[in-house]
């Protein structure tokens, strides 16, 4: 689905990401690992159409999709819910979910996955008339993934979905995470929590200094000496 080859991209003079290679096949849930500042958002913005590579090639079903801008990306099928969050504070939560599906014009469709998310987000659907500032922050984070999965993505990115959110929040959404891969939506997870991500995802790269330094099955870095001491606490 995804290929990427020799990507680099930067902030002027500072190389955040330097010649990467990374491949998501269709339906796969592979998480992207690493210390602060390792690029890892850098990547994911570049995937999302946020930023402009320097080189490389970002090729998704065997079409370039290289500097494309994240509107383009969405009507393509790619989704991101960035760090942050990025929710629309001043509208409601049920206006948050329409303006996802912003680049759609299946009225019906909209309307049926709409009710698909106060399904698989029950807390929005108690909420649904309340202004998104407000809601506490995993509430918000669902809300993000809610309004990116509104596009019908056929993949996400997912940047830091548990950062700041207390531990049965973050559960909750890692669960809710599995149920979207369960689905047949492809992810590619950025996570600071690097066990989690491992324990969810099929596959992952670590990322070090701008540069992919190691790749295999999830359950095989979770078992790496070297990942178990740099990032699991082991």
């Amino acid at each position: 689905m995804l290929q990427v080859e020799n990507l680099s991209v930067a902030y002027g003079a500072v190389n955040a990401v330097k010649s990467i290679d990374l491949q998501i096949a269709a339906g796969e849930l592979v998480c992207l690992i690493g210390a602060n500042g390792a690029g890892k958002t850098t990547t994911l913005k570049t995937l999302g159409g946020m930023l402009k590579p320097q080189h490389g090639r970002i090729e998704y079903f065997d079409q370039s999709i290289c500097g494309l801008p994240s509107h383009e990306l969405l009507q393509r099928g790619i989704a991101l819910v960035p760090e942050g969050r990025g929710i629309f504070s001043r509208l409601s939560v049920r206006e948050n979910l329409q303006l996802g599906a912003y680049s759609r014009n299946d009225a019906a469709g909209i309307t049926q996955d709409l009710e698909q998310m106060f399904t698989l987000f029950p807390r929005l659907a108690e909420r649904a008339g309340q202004i998104a500032g407000t809601l506490s922050g995993g509430e918000q984070q669902m809300l993000a993934i809610a309004r990116a999965l509104m596009s019908r993505p056929k993949l996400l990115l997912l940047d830091e979905p548990s950062m700041g959110l207390a531990p049965v929040m973050v559960q909750k959404i890692f669960q809710t995470i599995r149920d979207i891969a369960a689905a047949g939506v492809t992810i590619l997870l950025v996570e600071q929590n690097a066990k989690l991500a491992l324990q969810i995802s099929q596959r992952g790269y670590v990322m070090e200094n701008g540069r992919i330094t190691l790749t295999d099955a999830a359950p095989a870095l979770l078992a790496n000496p070297q990942v178990q001491h740099a990032y699991l606490g082991g």
